[in-house]
């Protein structure tokens, strides 16, 4: 029979194996887990994404079909918005200025 002191070192020392090949395991399937979790949300993400895209784009499609063709978005009819809006400000300095002599006579 063996001393007791040395059995109790080797029980110590399987059980220790023993516990770290457990938590080996056990982090390994965490991680395993947290893997899918990760790849099945980014896909989650991804298909949702597309959805709304899918939906803006329909939406702007039927609204663009009860729009006549010369009212579409170009490089050309950004100019002409730009072109509107400072035909409207300088309508506006003049009719301020029109004011301002009103006013200057009245006094």
């Amino acid at each position: 029979m063996s001393n007791p002191l040395v059995h109790a070192f080797f029980v110590g020392r399987a059980f220790a194996e023993a516990v770290g090949e457990q938590v080996e395991i056990t982090v390994t399937n965490a991680l395993s887990e947290l893997g899918k979790f990760d790849a099945e949300q980014r896909e989650r993400l991804r298909q949702f994404t597309e959805e709304v895209m899918e939906r803006a784009n329909r939406a702007e499609e039927m609204a663009m079909q009860d729009r006549p063709a010369s009212e579409g978005y170009s490089p050309r009819s950004q100019a002409d918005l730009q072109a509107m809006i400072d035909d409207l400000r300088a309508e506006t300095a003049q009719l301020r200025a029109e004011l301002q002599r009103y006013r200057n006579r009245s006094v």
